[in-house]
């Protein structure tokens, strides 16, 4: 403690909100241990100087009168909290997942504890080794994310994304496919940068996003109905023949398996599934195939929430193979959430071939669920997320968590799952009170400690190497300091072996080792190299081998909801975003965006207050009526308690696929239909 000097100084790193694969840089005015500003770092390669809204509200994290700075227990839940000291709280956490057996301890962390290692996943890397070696349950973060949209491209073989620069410099036309630019702030300038070079802006959504102002065209499409309008792109181009030739026979799998299919999906089939009129789907296949290079940014993790949601990446993906788009600058698939260039990668240090033979649940949030409901997971290890607020049908989450033995939530700031549910709940430390690094899709970045932590906050490093020691897990840490695990995880030639030493050394900030196009070789994320337009792995996993679109179960409700980003909200950090000032007054309650035909036929006026209802449960929300949304559906910004009452909750895959790729795609259903009517 103290070891910093005093006075005012200015310190790089980077914006704790993590909206990747954007990150930007922040420059920290500290004086003492206070943050007097935070600014954006002009110096900094992917952001420039860019700052959004949310870090701009970061530097309310420090000081905040809010702030989680002790341990804190209970007998019971709804009693009082009473502060505890760390023994206390690390000695009853060890007693009980004794006492449970190590199959029965579940541990699983979100975005909170990201904030200063988005990219490299540091602190997710510690808190898998530490479940290895220790053989208990863990759950990967991607399953709330972005992995079920990356399940279907890695089905069809493109994984790998161009970068924004490239897209800026080289991109003739832009898909914006369920992008939108509020998840993906800085992203904007290069969009700015293509049109400004002479390329077309073309937004897909099923509302009028933050994207449409930088677009040149808007299709408004209904929700869960993405991988049909690809299949009617691809009717077009197979029919016309528009496709690359050449590009497909060299470079893909199963061309007349997929052509004879796509004969069926005819533009005015696809008009009447998606509502896109079949005029303007043509339209935009011939504008597709025939403008060289042509990038799609394909949604990270709003599009593919749905039952069917895979099913739309699996069929985009597609398209960049037919028309020659891939391993080009200016093509492919442009960046998205948990997209890599060619060439990234990092070393692990999760001690995988360590983990003992186990009744393991997989990776799928259903099964979590239901082995909380069955008690066959009775303690449970939360670390910077509130699964409430993630996990999709939260009643039935909320009657599994009521029936556990202990829950554990680390966190800087209390949370809807913390409130409700935690009998522990243990201070975190903020981005500025530990050493970190970020990766960007181009760049490494250090991001120092700057403060001394407050209170009795802890690193989740200090916490696992506490737990760690006394269930014996003896080579849990075997690094000399807390820069040890990151010099070990940097330790790649994509990052030219960088450390945190020689980072610091360079200013902060490397360029990584790697590719702005993807796929350069030609060589795919499938068994023979190619693109699998016909899908054998698919087809192994019970799976439809072509691209398909399967419509969403029947409903008596009327409105298809869905939930998204805002430019004041991202994740459920900070109580989601709700601990801190600036954000809590600009998005202080949920409002729902409803068209004027909707609102009209319910008698709803603009700013009306309203209930949301299904069989599943309700929520209590604002009418934000609005002609940026179609009639037949409604929106609304994540997060809000309660509102994962409404959504399904049922598996999207086969438990059996969950796990086919390097990452995890076990994100369950949250699709909803509703019905609105007034307060």
């Amino acid at each position: 403690m103290g070891a910093f000097p005093r006075g005012r100084r200015v310190v790089r790193t980077m914006c704790p909100m993590s909206c990747h694969p954007t990150l930007c840089g922040m420059l920290v005015e500290v004086e003492d241990e206070r943050v007097l500003s935070v600014t954006g770092d002009r110096e900094n390669p992917d952001s420039r100087g860019f700052l959004c809204v949310r870090g701009q509200a970061s530097r309310e994290i420090i000081g905040n009168p809010a702030r989680l700075l002790h341990p804190l227990v209970r007998a019971r839940r709804g009693d009082d909290w009473r502060r505890a000291s760390w023994d206390e709280a690390l000695a009853l956490m060890v007693d009980r997942m004794r006492a449970a057996g190590r199959e029965a301890v579940g541990t699983w962390s979100g975005h909170g504890i990201f904030a200063n290692n988005y990219g490299t996943r540091i602190n997710s890397h510690l808190l898998r080794r530490f479940s290895n070696l220790y053989g208990c349950q863990w759950w990967s973060p991607a399953i709330i994310c972005w992995g079920l949209g990356a399940f279907g491209l890695g089905l069809t073989g493109v994984l790998e994304t161009n970068t924004k620069e490239d897209m800026g410099e080289h991109a003739a036309l832009i898909l914006l496919w369920g992008a939108n630019l509020a998840s993906q702030p800085n992203t904007g300038r290069h969009l700015a940068a293509a049109r400004r070079h002479g390329a077309r802006v073309v937004t897909i959504d099923i509302r009028e996003t933050e994207a449409a102002a930088q677009s040149d065209e808007v299709l408004l499409i209904r929700p869960g109905t993405d991988a049909a309008l690809a299949l009617g792109l691809m009717h077009v181009i197979v029919a016309e023949g528009l496709h690359d030739r050449a590009f497909v026979a060299a470079h893909t799998v199963g061309f007349d398996a997929l052509a004879t299919h796509v004969r069926s999906y005819s533009p005015a089939w696809a008009e009447s599934v998606t509502e896109i009129p079949a005029e303007r789907i043509v339209a935009l296949a011939r504008r597709y195939a025939t403008t060289r290079p042509a990038m799609i940014l394909l949604g990270g993790s709003s599009m593919h929430k749905g039952a069917n949601g895979w099913q739309g990446g699996r069929a985009v993906g597609c398209l960049p193979a037919l028309t020659g788009n891939l391993g080009i600058p200016g093509g492919g698939l442009g960046p998205r959430h948990g997209g890599a260039t060619h060439g990234q990668a990092l070393r692990s240090i999760v001690a995988l071939d360590r983990r003992p033979p186990g009744r393991y649940i997989p990776n799928q949030m259903s099964r979590i669920t239901e082995a909380l409901l069955e008690r066959r997971v009775r303690v449970l290890l939360l670390f910077g997320t509130d699964m409430l607020s993630s996990f999709a049908d939260s009643g039935r989450v909320a009657e599994g968590l009521a029936r556990t033995d202990l829950v554990v939530s680390y966190d800087l700031f209390m949370n809807d799952t913390a409130r409700g549910f935690a009998d522990v709940v243990l201070p975190g430390t903020s981005w500025l009170e530990e050493v970190g690094c970020k990766s960007t899709n181009t760049h490494l970045y250090l991001t120092p400690r700057v403060l001394d932590p407050p209170g009795e906050t802890r690193s989740v490093t200090w916490i696992l190497r506490e737990l760690a020691s006394r269930l014996g897990l003896a080579d849990f840490f075997p690094w000399q300091s807390d820069e040890g695990p990151i010099d070990a995880i940097l330790d790649h030639p994509s990052t030219g072996h960088a450390t945190v030493a020689t980072l610091a050394a360079e200013g902060g900030m490397r360029a990584l080792r790697v590719s702005h196009v993807a796929y350069p070789d030609r060589k795919f994320d499938t068994p023979s190299g190619k693109v699998d337009l016909y899908s054998e792995r698919a087809l192994a996993l019970g799976l439809p081998p072509l691209p398909v679109h399967e419509d969403l179960p029947a409903s008596t409700f009327p409105l298809a909801f869905r939930q998204g980003r805002t430019l004041t909200q991202f994740h459920g950090f900070y109580d989601h975003g709700r601990a801190l000032p600036s954000l809590a007054k600009a998005d202080p309650e949920p409002w729902l965006w409803i068209s004027p035909a909707d609102a009209a036929a319910r008698g709803l006026a603009d700013g009306a207050a309203i209930r949301l209802y299904n069989e599943r449960g309700e929520l209590g929300a604002r009418a934000r009526v609005t002609p940026k949304i179609p009639p037949g559906t409604v929106w609304m910004r994540d997060g809000w308690e309660g509102l994962n009452t409404l959504t399904s909750g049922s598996p999207a895959i086969p438990d059996g696929a969950v796990d086919l790729f390097a990452f995890s795609a076990g994100q369950a259903s949250f699709d909803a239909m509703i019905e609105v009517a007034p307060a």
